[in-house]
């Protein structure tokens, strides 16, 4: 099987939708030999900064020396992004060749009249082949969705299980309270491990908080990071025991995940971890997380955020107006039409003189952009549609609108932004 096969082959089975449950990823993984089993986790759950904090925390563990694997969702660069060890993508060749073992794993299970996996199942399968037979120390793990019932939440070695800002999402799915919500992300905590927990709501921690004392399971919750100084281009602070950190990451959000990841880190070195404080400076410092208010341009800056819901939406507005006041905004969007486009466009566009609506690359998925042009038409004065939705049009008609002293913001999805970026370096001649 070539690499471009097993896209093919993958691409098929997406089709098929996704299922909750882990029935079938069970037996999928009984036919390969159980591989995880042989691994241990830090397990991360969430409603927004899931990969932010998986990012900071496994390239902190990565500079303390262990092989450290990588299992993320959505990506934004590549499909193969996904699936990493030590920040290094899986090859194409090992892609291909695991994506082939998995498939005759499913033909013997579909031969025995047993369920046939969804994508995400065997793209879990292929990433835990991947990570034992490169030895990884530890799995940094990142729940799909939700956690109880998440293909993911197979695992049973779970060192750490971390929990990232818990708010409404995927409502009617994974339940139709924050605290359903909370209780089923709490399903990822194992007998054995370690609780760490963002700042949360008071509800959500007491949800967390019990699940742990239950199991006799340490529970420790982030505090609040000491801001030295912070702008659109990073973030200086110090963390309890880390004095004078750097993250290049930036945004109102990094500050709660940074601290998370940290308090994950402290945990981990209290469960005899060798994690040294340069280790902990320069994981940091060195942390690479894209589409997260990334600044890809200056005069005019433009910016990248994959802001999707609520929770989401007012910290990126909190960041906008920290970092940028007083200064014209143009912003991009495009969202899916199963999210909550009403509730973002009432928080963001009411800043933006200018909103280009696009469509996204999931035409299944994508919210039409004419018609959440209609949705932002109140909150904004000026609303600009393409009749394909085209991402580089927006990209192109927003640069050519603004001054060298603006700040132009594509957002409301990740599945999109890569689009942008590469639009924005044609315009801009990169690579030629």
């Amino acid at each position: 099987m070539t690499y471009k096969e097993a896209r093919v082959y993958l691409d098929e089975m997406s089709k098929y939708g996704s299922v909750l449950g882990l029935d079938t990823i069970r037996g999928l993984l009984r036919e390969l030999g159980n591989p995880q089993d042989d691994l241990k986790f830090i397990h991360i759950a969430g409603t927004n900064g899931k990969g932010s904090v998986l990012a900071y925390t496994s390239t902190i563990l990565s500079e303390a020396g262990y092989r450290i694997g990588r299992y993320v969702s959505p990506t934004v660069v590549s499909y193969l992004e996904r699936i990493q060890v030590d920040g290094r993508w899986i090859p194409e060749e090992k892609f291909a060749d695991l994506t082939e073992k998995v498939r005759d794993a499913i033909a013997r299970m579909e031969a025995a009249g047993e369920h046939s996996p969804t994508v995400f199942e065997a793209e879990t399968a292929i990433a835990f082949l991947y990570f034992k037979e490169m030895h990884c120390d530890l799995v940094v793990l990142e729940a799909g969705l939700g956690g109880e019932l998440d293909a993911t939440n197979i695992v049973k070695n779970t060192v750490c299980a971390v929990f990232t800002s818990i708010s409404m999402d995927h409502i009617g799915v994974l339940g139709d309270t924050l605290e359903e919500i909370a209780e089923n992300k709490a399903g990822i905590i194992k007998p054995g491990c370690a609780v760490i927990s963002a700042v949360q709501k008071p509800e959500v921690t007491e949800i967390l908080k019990r699940r742990a004392e239950k199991l006799g399971l340490e529970f420790a919750q982030a505090g609040r990071a000491q801001i030295i100084r912070e702008d659109y281009r990073g973030i200086r602070f110090s963390y309890k025991e880390f004095p004078e950190l750097y993250s290049p990451l930036s945004g109102k959000s990094q500050i709660v995940n940074v601290a998370a990841a940290l308090e994950a880190i402290r945990t981990l070195r209290k469960k005899g971890y060798r994690i040294t404080p340069d280790a902990v400076k320069n994981g940091i410092a060195g942390t690479v997380w894209k589409g997260r208010f990334s600044c890809v341009m200056e005069h005019p800056v433009f910016l990248l955020d994959g802001a999707h819901n609520e929770d989401a939406a007012l910290r990126l507005r909190e960041s906008v107006e920290s970092y940028f006041p007083e200064k014209k905004l143009i912003c991009i969007m495009g969202v899916f039409k199963d999210k909550e486009y009403e509730k973002i466009t009432d928080i963001m566009c009411p800043l933006a003189s200018t909103v280009h609506t696009v469509n996204l690359p999931d035409a299944k998925r994508s919210l039409p952009a004419a018609k959440l042009a209609g949705t932002v038409r109140g909150r904004c004065p000026d609303v600009r549609v393409k009749a394909d939705g085209s991402v580089d049009q927006a990209v192109r008609e927003a640069l050519d609108e603004a001054g060298k002293e603006d700040v132009i913001l594509a957002f409301g999805s990740l599945s999109y932004l890569e689009q942008v970026k590469e639009a924005l370096d044609q315009e801009r001649g990169v690579g030629r």
